[in-house]
C-alpha cells in the first residue's frame, strides 16, 4: 500500500529541476496535446468530406434519375471529386500535416523532454495531482496497486 501513496519515479522530477523548468517543459507537452486534439479533429474532418463527396455524387444521380440531366451534369463535374485546397483532397492535407507540424512538434517535446527532465513525461501533471490527493484515502492513490 504504501507504494501507492508515492508517484512512480518516472513521474517524480530529477534533482536540480527548477519549477521554471517543469512548467515550461509541461506548457510544451500542453501544447502538443492541444494539437493531438487538432489532428483528432483534420482526421474528422478528413473522414466528413469523403462521406460529403460520396453523398454529393449521389445526388447527381438521384436528379440524374428524377430527369435532370442538366443539373445532375453540373454537380458531377463540377463538385464531385473536387479538391477541398490548392491540388489538395483531405488525405494530403493530413498527410501533409502529420509529416510535419505534428511530427516536428512530438519530436521537439521528446527531445526538450530528454535534455530537461530526463525524458520524463507528465511531470507538471504528477506534482498538480500530489498537490491535490486527499492522501490516505481510497480513490485518491498516487498510483495504480501492484497486482499479485
Amino acid at each position: 500500500m504504501a507504494d501507492r501513496e508515492r508517484p512512480d519515479p518516472a513521474h517524480v522530477r530529477p534533482d536540480g529541476v527548477s519549477d521554471a523548468t517543469v512548467e515550461a517543459v509541461g506548457k510544451l507537452s500542453e501544447a502538443l496535446e492541444t494539437v493531438e486534439q487538432a489532428r483528432g479533429h483534420l482526421y474528422g474532418f478528413h473522414q466528413l468530406m469523403g462521406r460529403a463527396d460520396r453523398q454529393v455524387g449521389e445526388a447527381a444521380e438521384l436528379s440524374r434519375a428524377a430527369g435532370h440531366e442538366a443539373l445532375a451534369e453540373r454537380v458531377r463535374r463540377e463538385l464531385v471529386g473536387r479538391n477541398v485546397a490548392e491540388g489538395r483532397w483531405t488525405f494530403q492535407l493530413v498527410e501533409e500535416f502529420d509529416d510535419g507540424y505534428w511530427s516536428e512538434l512530438r519530436a521537439l517535446d521528446a527531445d526538450v523532454r530528454d535534455a530537461l527532465v530526463a525524458g520524463r513525461r507528465h511531470l507538471y501533471e504528477s506534482e498538480s495531482k500530489e498537490a491535490r490527493r486527499t492522501r490516505g484515502r481510497s480513490g485518491h492513490e498516487s498510483r495504480p496497486g501492484r497486482e499479485g
